[in-house]
């Protein structure tokens, strides 16, 4: 049974006599007993036992289910903000489509940058324009390649490092005919630096003047010596029959700069060798050669039995190697050793007038794949000696161009 206190008069809104008075600070227009007064005291009846002790002008407001913050919708008291509208789906085809747009955006400008640059820095200063009485063309392209002993932009100290000499003007040091087939059928030919030849009837680069044909028979690099490469040009076509479409020529240092650039040429060499005039000093067996190493290497003539032909041979195979090394991914796809390789060959690299990027990439591609199983290297016939110069095989050498001419399978062997 509920108890009912009786007796008791009921006592106005308030505090009670000995509680909290009312602060006159209050705004009474939020309802009885200021802002934290109740307002709707007949709502809560009966009081809680807090409310009784107190007074009804308190309420805690725990009790009301009222939710911080504002009722969902915007509704209530609370002020808050409306919900946010749920977040789409991302649309992964459309960043997916955006994204390789960039990529290949970024480098088709990189591509085409680095051509510009590296196309731009080819030094072409040779005019094949002046060589005269030239032979007719045959299918494919002919490059006429050449190492000189060229120190210009050599420090005293690198020139000793490197076993160069201090020789003024330069050399040939070493002479290919790389033909380029139509089919992919490459083929290399070492010229011997010491080989048998006229030189023909030419003009002057530099002067102009023309020299006509007296019968003379030297030496291949006393042409180039004579009068530079493009009476080199000329006296290879008037010695062989071949036309020569383009040239190439390096020096020593670009050549120990490349090497170095690729992070060194790996090198089976079968039989150890020391040559004090080039540096060389090689144990038989594989090995990585540096640039230094690697110029010795290429050098070397007197310490070989056959001089000036194992040389040829050892600087095909040294070049096949080191196309192969620069034509990894890891070079390729680096641009840490790509530009650095790049700016070493070209900056020492001499070509003609006539040739531009492309074509040097298609030497390069070329010569790499010589060894690759797709072409054929080998030296020019020769028939002998005379006078301690090389003879060649006239006979060999006249087929060796016809089949060149024609693009067909060189069958014609050299020493």
């Amino acid at each position: 049974m509920r108890h009912v206190q009786r007796g008791r008069p009921s006592q106005p809104a308030g505090p009670p006599p000995g509680g909290v008075p009312q602060q006159s600070g209050y705004d009474e227009s939020h309802g009885a007993g200021g802002p934290y007064g109740d307002a709707r005291d007949d709502v809560f009846e009966p009081r809680t036992p807090n409310q009784r002790e107190y007074g009804q002008g308190y309420d805690s407001g725990y009790n009301t289910g009222q939710v911080y913050g504002g009722a969902q919708g915007g509704q209530g008291g609370g002020g808050g903000r409306p919900p946010r509208a749920p977040r789409p789906a991302p649309n992964w085809r459309r960043r997916i489509k955006i994204g390789s747009i960039t990529v290949v955006s970024v480098l088709l400008v990189t591509t085409v940058a680095t051509y510009f640059w590296a196309d731009g820095k080819l030094k072409r200063e040779v005019d094949l324009s002046k060589v005269i009485e030239r032979p007719d063309g045959g299918d494919g392209t002919n490059y006429l390649i050449v190492g000189s002993d060229s120190r210009e932009g050599m420090s005293d100290e690198e020139k000793k490092k490197l076993h160069t000499g201090s020789a003024d003007g330069k050399r040939t040091d070493s002479m290919m005919i790389l033909h380029v087939a139509d089919d992919g059928g490459n083929t290399m030919i070492s010229l011997p630096r010491d080989s048998n030849v006229t030189i023909p009837s030419f003009k002057g680069a530099e002067s102009g003047k023309f020299y006509p044909n007296q019968g003379r028979q030297t030496k291949l690099n006393a042409a180039y010596a004579e009068d530079g490469p493009e009476l080199l040009v000329r006296t290879v076509e008037y010695n062989t029959g071949l036309r020569i479409d383009h040239y190439a020529e390096i020096g020593f240092g670009g050549f120990a700069e490349i090497v170095d650039a690729v992070g060194g040429v790996e090198m089976d060499i079968p039989e150890g060798f020391k040559d004090k005039k080039s540096g060389a000093d090689f144990e038989a067996g594989k090995q990585t050669l540096n640039g230094e190493e690697a110029l010795a290497f290429v050098r070397t003539r007197y310490a070989l039995k056959g001089s000036d032909l194992d040389r040829t041979k050892n600087q095909q195979k040294f070049l096949a190697a080191l196309a192969n090394q620069a034509a990894t991914p890891g070079t390729v796809m680096n641009p840490f050793k790509l530009y650095p390789t790049m700016s070493a060959g070209l900056d020492t690299l001499i070509v003609d007038k006539d040739m531009d990027l492309m074509d040097v990439a298609s030497m390069f591609w070329a010569m790499k794949g010589v060894t690759g199983g797709d072409g054929k290297s080998m030296n020019m016939p020769l028939a002998g000696t005379a006078g301690g110069n090389l003879l060649w095989d006239k006979a060999k050498v006249k087929q060796l161009v016809e089949q060149l001419n024609n693009d067909e399978k060189v069958t014609v062997s050299g020493d």
